[in-house]
């Protein structure tokens, strides 16, 4: 992506849970602290096709088809077979839009400061960097 400009491209977030409930959740709740989320674009990509708990390649490559706008699609996930999904769709290299990173963060504080960062207009790097600091976020 280095020969692409980027420039006023918003970083797109997608979320990957088991439940499309969940998902959706976290989502409205990223972009309402982000202040509307302006223009960040957010898809959440919960549950299985069949509206089941687990996980979907497809909805996952569709979410993050979505909100490509061209500056990177940083995807966040909850449990462990939902980092697997998006590990295999990497791994194929054209299930998903190029510039996607799987971003290790915890799930709602990082998808909050992962669109609260987009919103400012961060690059994928920054995205990244803030929502792995929120593993640092304490509750004490």
């Amino acid at each position: 992506m280095s020969d692409v400009d980027v420039a006023g491209k918003p970083v797109g977030i997608v979320l990957v849970s088991h439940s499309a409930a969940v998902a959706a959740s976290v989502a409205e709740l990223a972009q309402a602290l982000a202040g509307g989320g302006a223009g960040v674009p957010v898809a959440a990509a919960g549950g299985t096709a069949d509206g089941g708990l687990g996980t979907s390649a497809e909805l996952v490559s569709a979410a993050a088809a979505s909100v490509d706008r061209g500056a990177g699609v940083a995807v966040l996930t909850d449990l462990g077979s939902a980092v697997l999904t998006v590990k295999a769709l990497l791994a194929e290299g054209d299930e998903l839009p190029e510039g996607t990173r799987l971003i290790d963060a915890p799930f709602v504080e990082g998808a909050v400061a992962a669109v609260v960062t987009a919103s400012a207009g961060a690059d994928i790097a920054a995205v990244e960097a803030a929502a792995r600091e929120a593993y640092a976020y304490r509750k004490e």
